[in-house]
């Protein structure tokens, strides 16, 4: 880190499970962490690491100069730039990044709403989940003004393994859109696949161990039995039908309609589940293997 970006204060609103590990990136690279968090048990997710605490998100906002956001969703978003005061308390030159995964509508509606007080805004999403936020190997997406980019580039490095500038605000979130609609169309041919494997009464656990290695492996099968179990396939199922209802309604609002595109992949969402404990069920369980 060199000495002009030692002097930025790094506000971060959003200690989730992949926000937490993200603002601990950023604390342990020796950037100035600044923190609010609605409950204070979430603050425990940063483990000791040097940060100040803030009371309100208006004082957050005064001692920082860049602020990530990483929340659920653009309502929320909203809600902590207005009723939380964030923008009021920000000063002149700053900047706002939304990592979160939202409508690329919404991202230039935050760049309107921070230009009238001087402020800049990113849209930065991110994808990795959590375990690309722990080993600091996530992939962030970001739109708009490249000045602003390369000023926040060094902090987004602190937890990412590839930084990609896509284009203008909104252009970030519709390449985290991308991303996303992309994995759940690849599920949906993973699911497929090994639908026919067990119809052909082929070992899964072996087909899958084999396709890892070969030339039709994706993330989507990589991370089946690793990442997505049977203990949280309906919980991803949930987040991913949300993240094409974003899909669906950033497209449409730029004049295009790609129904075969969204239904493959809410095909994908949903057999999420089904694929996750038909590969459960073919391998072979601990005592077992022992």
């Amino acid at each position: 880190m060199t000495n002009n970006h030692a002097i930025e204060n790094i506000g971060w609103i959003g200690l989730g499970d992949q926000g937490a590990p993200m603002a601990g990136a950023i604390a342990d690279s020796g950037y100035p962490l600044q923190v609010w968090a609605r409950r204070s048990r979430s603050l425990d997710a940063l483990d000791g690491r040097p940060c100040t605490v803030h009371h309100t998100v208006a004082d957050l906002g005064a001692a920082s100069d860049i602020v990530g956001l990483c929340l659920r969703e653009d309502s929320d978003i909203r809600e902590v730039l207005t009723d939380g005061g964030l923008l009021a308390g920000m000063k002149p030159g700053s900047v706002i990044v939304n990592h979160g995964t939202g409508l690329p509508q919404f991202a230039n509606e935050m760049t309107d709403m921070a230009a009238a007080r001087g402020i800049h805004v990113l849209d930065a999403p991110v994808s990795g989940g959590n375990a690309g936020a722990v080993a600091h190997q996530l992939t962030t997406m970001v739109g708009g003004d490249t000045q602003i980019v390369e000023r926040c580039r060094p902090v987004f490095e602190t937890f990412s393994k590839k930084v990609t500038h896509m284009g203008p605000g909104g252009a970030g979130q519709l390449g985290k859109l991308m991303n996303n609609t992309l994995l759940m169309m690849n599920q949906r041919s993973v699911q497929e696949i090994l639908g026919l494997a067990h119809g052909l009464g082929l070992d899964i656990a072996a087909l899958v161990d084999l396709l890892r290695s070969g030339t039709g492996s994706s993330f989507a099968l990589q991370t089946l039995g690793e990442a997505v179990t049977t203990d949280n396939a309906e919980h991803l199922t949930t987040l991913q039908l949300i993240d094409m209802d974003i899909f669906d309604d950033a497209i449409r609002a730029l004049g295009h309609s790609v129904p075969d595109i969204t239904a493959r992949a809410v095909e994908g969402a949903r057999g999420l589940p089904g694929a996750a404990h038909l590969l459960a069920a073919s391998s072979p369980s601990p005592a077992a293997a022992a």
